[in-house]
């Protein structure tokens, strides 16, 4: 039986494992074995419930001796389960991976999920290097395939471009219920006269909350937008201090009353229904940016930087806008012009973001790629070994 190992370092909550347990549970539906080693988390379950097993291994340590022993172990259940190849998804895990790929003589894949900080004079690039070394190196966007050819002299012929891939049968707007819809409004106390927009994303500087909080003032100051309300949805992870710097940011730009800070929000797809427009302003360019691609398959005008892999999956002026990064007054100007859009504007703009998501990035074609990625890699294999 064909058997994959998927490396990262934990199961919390992310992209990287949102995609691991996706693949997961393909490679168990198409009669894989499907393995998974990190140090655990609360996502094991959904590891084990998607078909396959958890192997619990201390993979997020960065030190040279610890990467050298889960090398070993990575080695010892290579040889205890017959993997057949190893896919690793995150740096120091790669390390561990590549060496016991190397050592058991089985292909090694990567996927780079996201441009790495290079860190002060391009110190971290060689430790980043591991995540384009793979025999195939997945690449999640066409922004990524770029970095990998520029920043790492990665030959195009090892890059497979995969973008990643949303659940459409969670985000379609048929699928949020009258009900659903009516509970989420009277716990956020949403109105249907006051405008609602929303910036779905963790509590971290560079997802850029304060950017937008300076943007609203300048809808109020520019734009003479008298009644708004801005949902920031999403955890923050022990990080009060930033959550006070947003407060701090509505009062000093005069929109304290429009801005409120969600952390406990347990239905995304109706959030994103309950919005007039979806924002994202990361002042880093995102790999991909799954909130841009949900949005629009829940048929929501997206205002996103236009840095990143955010031209990927918005339409400038079809299916969203795109502003100058960092520029709150660029921010301003985009959302304005979303908020304005007429009934029909609306309907047409939702169509054709739905239709374009459904075709470019559904999870399903994000799996069946990357299983063919695998196919690939152990067709070779055979070929050589003939």
């Amino acid at each position: 039986m064909k058997t994959c190992l998927q490396v990262l370092p934990a199961l919390v909550t992310g992209g990287v494992e949102r995609g691991t347990v996706d693949v997961a549970r393909a490679l168990s539906s198409a009669g894989w074995r499907a393995l998974v080693a990190s140090r655990g988390g609360p996502m094991v379950r959904e590891i084990e419930r998607a078909g396959a097993m958890h192997i619990e291994l201390p993979l997020g340590a960065k030190g040279p001796f610890a990467i050298k022993r889960n090398a070993a172990a990575l080695a010892k259940v290579i040889r205890d389960h017959n993997v057949s190849l190893i896919h690793a998804r995150s740096r120091a895990p790669a390390w561990s991976a590549k060496a016991a790929a190397a050592e058991t003589s089985i292909p090694f894949v990567t996927t780079f999920h996201g441009a790495y900080d290079p860190g002060p004079f391009g110190a971290k690039k060689l430790y980043n290097r591991v995540m384009a070394d793979g025999d195939l190196v997945i690449a999640i966007s066409e922004y990524i395939a770029r970095v990998l050819r520029e920043d790492y002299r990665t030959p195009p012929e090892r890059i497979r471009l995969i973008h990643r891939g949303i659940d459409l049968a969670v985000f379609d707007p048929s699928s949020v219920s009258s009900q659903r819809l009516i509970q989420l409004s009277q716990k956020l106390r949403l109105t249907e006269t006051t405008p609602t927009i929303m910036l779905p994303g963790r509590l971290t500087a560079w997802k850029g909350h304060v950017l937008l909080v300076e943007a609203l003032g300048q809808l109020r100051k520019r734009h003479g937008v008298e009644e708004l309300r801005c949902l920031m949805v999403g955890q923050g992870q022990g990080h009060d201090t930033y959550k006070g710097d947003i407060e701090d940011a509505g009062a000093t730009y005069g929109v304290a009353d429009w801005v409120h800070v969600v952390e406990d929000c347990n239905d995304l797809p109706a959030a994103y229904l309950a919005s007039d427009v979806v924002i994202s302003a990361s002042t880093k360019p995102e790999a991909f940016g799954r909130v841009v691609a949900e949005a629009q398959a829940m048929g929501r005008p997206v205002v996103a930087p236009a840095h990143g892999a955010a031209a990927e999956i918005i339409v400038p002026g079809v299916t969203g806008w795109l502003f100058t990064p960092g520029d709150p007054v660029s921010l301003a100007d985009a959302v304005h012009r979303a908020l304005s859009l007429t009934a029909d504007e609306r309907v047409k703009l939702a169509d054709t973001a739905m239709s374009r998501v459904r075709k470019f990035f559904d999870k399903a074609e994000m799996c069946a790629k990357t299983l063919a990625v695998y196919d690939e890699l152990l067709g070779a294999g055979a070929r050589a070994a003939s």
